[in-house]
């Protein structure tokens, strides 16, 4: 056989299967998706003939209706009557902050003045307390401190011969009590000597040797010929008493072990071959072969030619169901839309727009040009400007008010502080005096200047 020509494969088993689902299945799909392509245009329809133009409409009236009003009322009447009021309410804000800081500081003026009179005069009299209480201070200071220092010298004199002679007591009795101590220790000396030597001897020479010859030395030897032979015979014994237990008890496991495998055998051999031999070859080929069999061989290639069918008829029904709809599309657009935009045009909105350019907007465009414009300019000639007029007026009436009020006060305190302390008006102190002007000799005079003395420089000498 050559390559040029090969042989022709024959078809697989699940393709035999794949025209008669996709013809089944291109018969189910084709009204379930013609119907959902039905209902989405008619969701995109209804979207755009009712809800957006509803929508518009709506924002449109709003937009008319509340939004454009309500901003027209906001910067035309109700910000120009706002900022009036405050530019109003900061005007008398200001002159009763004006007349009520020059009266502050009128009364600041006053208290101050005779705050500083009465410092003066406290002042004088605390600074003459203080000189006395100081002198007399003085003086019962150094009368105390002299008096301090003699019983100071005495206490000391007193405590210096005090010192002395119980230190001399001190050394006398320390000298008699260090020699009576010597003495005692001597003699406890000799006394421990006497008493202990004999105790010390009968434990050096009895104790020690009756103890490690007669006591130690014979246990060591019970210890070690005795006891040690003894102790190794009985490890030994036991040793090969618990091997023998052992081997025993090992022989007798063993038997009981294969006694009991042997019953078990006897016990589960049918049960194990009629699972062996039995349930196990007629699960394994009478069910779970065959299930296998029909799963991978028809079920799961069922399954997915299924699956493509679905998937490559619902395409196809799509592209039929399109070609139905722009038909269906077509002939509603030129026999029923067509015809009713045209007689909407024609017949609703012009007309419509006729009336409301003529019987709204002309006539609100007239009643704006000559109702509210004329009445506004004579509000803003007649009321406005006379009102800011005389607000302003007031404004500088209210200034004067404060200047004198300022002055008056200013006065006051002057003739307060004047009646304090004393001294003329022409000496206060940060007033200059103005020069008079010399009109040598003339009788005309400077406006407003006071003549001087028509005296020359050398009359004067």
């Amino acid at each position: 056989m050559s390559t040029e020509n090969p042989a022709p494969v024959p078809p697989a088993p699940h393709a035999l299967i794949r025209i008669p689902v996709r013809i089944v299945v291109l018969v189910l799909v084709l009204p379930v998706r013609m119907a959902w392509d039905a209902l989405k245009a008619g969701a995109r329809f209804l979207d755009r003939a009712l809800l957006r133009p509803t929508g518009r409409g709506l924002a449109w009236l709003y937009d008319h209706t509340v939004r454009r009003p309500a901003r027209w009322l906001r910067h035309r009447v109700l910000a120009p009557a706002g900022r009036a009021v405050v530019w109003a309410a900061k005007g008398i804000g200001r002159g009763l902050g004006w007349f009520f800081g020059g009266l502050w500081r009128g009364i600041g003026w006053v208290g101050t003045g005779v705050g500083r009179g009465l410092a003066w005069v406290f002042g004088g009299l605390w600074r003459g307390l203080a000189w006395v209480g100081t002198g007399v201070g003085r003086g019962l200071a150094w009368f105390l401190g002299g008096l301090w220092r003699g019983l100071a010298w005495g206490a000391e004199r007193a405590w210096r011969g005090l010192a002395w002679v119980f230190t001399g007591v001190g050394r006398g009795l320390a000298w008699v009590f260090t020699r009576l101590g010597r003495g005692l220790v001597e003699v406890g000396g000799l006394l421990g000597k006497v008493i202990a030597w004999p105790l010390l001897a009968l434990f050096r020479y009895v104790v020690v040797p009756v103890v490690r010859y007669g006591v130690l030395a014979p246990a060591g030897w019970l210890y070690r010929s005795v006891l040690v032979p003894l102790g190794r015979a009985a490890g030994w014994l036991l040793t090969r008493s618990g091997r023998a237990l052992a081997w025993v008890f090992t022989g007798l496991g063993r038997g009981l072990a294969a006694g009991a495998e042997l019953l078990a055998k006897a016990v589960v051999w049918p049960f194990a071959a009629v699972w062996r031999y039995l349930v196990v070859p007629v699960v394994t080929y009478g069910i779970a072969r065959p299930a296998v069999w029909l799963w991978q061989r028809i079920l799961v290639p069922l399954g997915r030619e299924v699956r493509d069918a679905l998937a490559i008829c619902w395409r196809t029904a799509g592209y039929l169901s399109r070609a139905v709809g722009r038909g269906l599309a077509w002939l509603a657009r030129n026999l029923v839309a067509r015809p009713l935009v045209w007689a909407a045009r024609n017949l609703v909105a012009r007309p419509f727009s006729w009336l409301a350019r003529n019987l709204v907007r002309r006539p609100a465009v007239w009643v704006y040009r000559e109702v509210f414009t004329p009445v506004g300019h004579w509000v803003r000639d007649a009321v406005w400007i006379p009102a800011r007029k005389a607000a302003v007026e007031a404004r500088q009436a209210a200034r004067a008010a404060l200047a004198s009020a300022r002055d008056t006060v200013r006065q006051a305190r002057q003739d307060a502080w004047r009646a304090l302390i004393g001294g003329s008006r022409t000496d206060r102190a940060g007033e200059p005096q103005v020069a008079e002007a010399r009109t040598l000799g003339s009788t005309t005079n400077v406006p407003g200047a006071a003549p001087g003395p028509e005296i020359s420089l050398q009359k004067r000498g």
